[in-house]
Parts: structure tokens; sequence; C-alpha cells
């Protein structure tokens, strides 16, 4: 056993009574068979298939504090850290580090009624009558035996941020969740997300990710998705955080019969990125869309992985990445789509498309079917190169700089994802984002709540 699995061991072993005291029983479950598979997986290492481009070990080697006895870290403007995307109605929530921050969040009284966003602890103290139902998805669709980050966070989370939409009610305005991260010392953060959409709801959400100090940080983040029978979500999760920040992100689907689900993952500014998407059908005629673009530059390491279980018949999943990297970046790219026996008539489309504007800059792409069903529509493929030169001399001639060129053509390519988020405004915010990356102006937030970037 490695010394740094370990040490994490001990720690949990010697705050385990403070962690569960500040915690509720349905997180306190789970732990010891977490610790289990903690001991038997440890941190994932390089030569696992499914980690071979990220070096997490190295990323877990750095001496960070762990707030276990919850310090809360002020933040220094909270009126500078406020969602303001133009002609989007105002509901805002925000997660300052693990937890959920009542006090900066603002709107929220124009949800629905039932609609709920909050303290998972809260929830169940006021919803008891919830318990069981929650309990059939915390720890359940993050498997804590999927790899050692996810038992990690489960052995440390001490609360959860839920969003609940109950049956029937269908949300009309977009919500926003701010994720922030402030401390005065470099920290590792364990953040723990719920979604849960019962029967014929549905709900916009936009998730924003921001750091706010110039520390070393390690966010190690666990989603748990359930969307339910004819119900829809559509989930934008836009990462501009800083160079100094290693993401660690694993999401976690299952939707049922006639669920539509969108995930579009946009990480524009970062420093070491990596998302795991995990996601299975339970039931038939359900469709998802996963999407992604990534942004590099420097030495920006952005990794996506994804697993798209087919286990029912007559789903359809359109599966589409796209990497655009400059300088010593590195993007990787890593997918699978699984069809069970039984899943006949799946249609499921993978690709994955980069582009490289610097020859020191790297991409890995591993685009993977592994079908055991005979009656489907099933493909998958990568591309790899560089601007169009007759492109770019076309447009020269027609007055266009070169650098003006580049811009142009790299906003172009990166359309197709950019096109898949249906609020307009947001759109045209995440457009003006990559514009002040490929010209290297000043970088930009996506809605201007981020007013440090680093």
């Amino acid at each position: 056993m490695e010394n740094k699995t370990t040490n994490y061991l001990e720690l949990f072993d010697a705050n385990r009574v403070t962690i569960e005291q500040d915690s509720i029983p349905l997180m306190n479950r789970v732990r010891e068979a977490a610790r289990e598979d903690y001991c038997r997986h440890g941190l994932p290492s390089l030569s696992e298939e499914n980690y071979n481009r990220t070096d997490i070990q190295a990323l877990f080697d750095y001496d960070f504090g762990i707030n276990i006895n919850r310090v809360h870290f002020p933040l220094h403007d909270t009126k500078g850290f406020s969602c303001d995307v133009k002609d989007m109605p105002y509901m805002q929530g925000i997660i300052l580090n693990e937890h959920f921050d009542e006090e900066l969040s603002r709107g929220l009284g124009q949800l629905p009624q039932g609609v709920y966003l909050g303290s998972l602890k809260k929830f169940l103290l006021e919803n008891p009558q919830r318990e069981a139902q929650m309990s059939q998805i915390y720890g359940r669709y993050a498997e804590t035996d999927i790899d050692g980050i996810v038992a990690l966070n489960t052995l440390f989370a001490q609360d959860a941020v839920l969003l609940f939409i109950p049956q029937g009610v269908r949300v009309q305005d977009p919500l926003r969740l701010i994720q922030l991260v402030r401390a005065d010392v470099p920290m590792l953060l364990f953040r723990r997300v719920l979604i849960v959409l019962e029967e014929d709801s549905a709900i916009d959400l936009l998730v924003c990710n921001h750091t706010l100090d110039k520390h070393n940080f390690l966010v190690d983040q666990v989603i748990e998705i359930h969307v339910a029978q004819n119900a829809s979500l559509k989930l934008y999760d836009v990462e501009e955080s800083s160079s100094q920040m290693k993401h660690l992100s694993t999401l976690c689907l299952r939707q049922y019969e006639g669920s539509e689900v969108l995930i579009n993952g946009l990480t524009l500014n970062n420093g070491v990125t990596r998302n795991s998407y995990w996601t299975r059908f339970m039931g038939t005629h359900a469709k998802l869309t996963l999407a992604g673009l990534a942004i590099g530059t420097q030495k920006q390491h952005i990794d996506n992985f994804t697993y798209i279980s087919h286990t029912y018949p007559d789903c359809k999943t359109q599966e589409l990445f796209k990497y655009v990297m400059n300088d010593e970046s590195v993007g990787a790219f890593s997918g699978r789509v699984y069809v069970a026996a039984n899943a006949q008539k799946t249609d499921a489309q993978q690709s994955n498309r980069n582009l490289l504007l610097s020859p020191d800059a790297r991409i890995f792409s591993k685009p993977q079917l592994e079908i055991y069903a005979d009656d489907v529509k099933c493909s998958h493929g990568m591309t790899t190169g560089q601007l169009d030169d007759e492109a770019l001399f076309y447009m020269q001639q027609r007055g266009i700089s070169l650098e003006e060129a580049r811009t142009l053509l790299s906003i172009a390519f990166t359309d197709d994802v950019v096109s898949l988020i249906d609020l307009e405004p947001l759109r045209a915010s995440i457009v003006d984002v990559i514009a002040s990356r490929f010209s290297e102006q000043e970088l930009l937030h996506c809605n201007k709540c981020g007013k440090v970037c680093f």
C-alpha cells in the first residue's frame, strides 16, 4: 500500500468521529464500504488504462489542508461574484468551497413550489420521509469501487448540495449555481452534489466554477444525477478556474424511460482538469447528448473520460468532444460506448475532433465501441489537425490579419459544441470568452461574476 493512500486513511480514522458528528446518517452509512474500497484501490496510477494521461497520485502529493472542522473563509467582495448574464432571470445558488451558502445565494424564492436547492442535510431534516429515496441515489450511482477518487470523496464529504425537482414541475427559467473556491492556505476540497429530477420534471442548470485565491487547490468533486421517466435536464458546466487549480470531477448519471439529458462541459481556463462521466440508461426511448469543449494554453492539462452504458433498447446517444490546444498544453480524450446484448435499436454516435495551434501542444485520443447487440447504429471517430493554410491565405487576401484570421477560424471550429447551449445570452458570453483566449486579450469570464482570472 502506498504512503499517500495510508496517509489519507490515517487522517480519516483520526477524524472520523468529527466527520460523522457533523454529517447525517445517510452519508455515514456508506463510509465503511468506501474505506474498504479505498484500501483496495488506492489512488489511480498512470498504469491504469482509464488514467494513463493524468498523474492523479502526483496531484495528491502536495501538502494540502483539509477543512474537517468546516472553518468559514469569508469572501472579500460578495458583490463581485454574482452572475449577471444579460437577459437571464436571476436565480442563483452559491457553493463556497464544499458547502452551500444560503446568505450569498439570491433569488431562490422565485423557484416553483417544491423545488429545492441547498444543503442535503437541511433537506432531510425538514423532509425525513425523503431519506429512503435519497439513499437509493447517494453512494449508489457513484459507487465507491469506481476508483479511489470517488471512495476518498465519500470518506470525507460531510454534506452535499442537493437540487431537487419534484414530479411534474418544469422550471421555466434557468438556474445558476456558482461554485467558488476560497481559502487562505492551499486546500484539498471534497465537494458532493446530488441532482434529482422526478417524473415529468425539467430544468436548465448553469454551473460556473471560479477560483478566488492564488493558492494551490485540489477539488475532488462527485456529482450524482437521477433523471426519472420523461424528465428533462440540460446541464452546462463551465470551468473558469485558475492555473493553480487541480480539478477532479466524477459525474454519475442514471436516466430512465423517455428522459432527455444534455450535458455540456466547457473548460475555458484551468490548471489540471480531469472529468469522468459515467452514464447509464435505465429505461427505453431515452436520449443523451454528451458534449465537451476544451481550450488549452500555456501548460494547461485537460482530460475527459466517458463511459456510456446502453443496457436498454431504443436509446440514443450523441457524443461530441472538441479540443483547441496551444502553446505546451495537453489534452486527452478517452470515451467508451458499451452496448449490451439486449440493447437492440441503440443509436450511438461518438466523435472527438481536435485542433492544434502550436507544434508543442499535444492531444491523446481513444474513442471506443464495445457492442454485443446486432441491430444497432453506432459510429465513432477522431480527427486531429491544424488550421487550414488555404483558408488563412484566403482571409488575408481580403484584408484580414493573420492573427485575426486564426482567431476567427478557431472560434468557428468550436461552434457545434457552443451551439448546443440553448441559452442564447450564455452562448454569446461563451463566444466572447473563447475569442479572448484565442486573441490573447485580457481573459474574460462567461458572466463577469469572476473578476479575478489567473
